[in-house]
């Protein structure tokens, strides 16, 4: 498909209702905008929030990890 999109002057365009509908975005999704060298690429697209953990953290996942384990083994017995 390809249509003719107007941008207006804060830089917002609007997908026609059939291309969002085909791509499943809605108000609520995110687009990807990759620059080509034929142009500029729109992409169904989604953000996932990152975690980074400290070392802190980390320990306290193997202790955790380690605890449950132990329960495993004990109930499998």
């Amino acid at each position: 498909m390809t249509k003719v999109i107007n941008i207006n002057n804060r830089g917002i365009l609007t997908l026609p209702k059939e291309m969002r509908r085909r791509l499943g975005v809605n108000g609520n999704s995110q687009i990807i905008a990759e620059e080509t060298g034929d142009g500029v690429l729109l992409r169904a697209g989604a953000t996932f929030p990152v975690e980074v953990y400290s070392e802190k953290r980390l320990a306290e996942f193997d202790r955790n990890n380690e605890q449950a384990l132990a329960r495993y083994r004990l109930k499998s017995k």
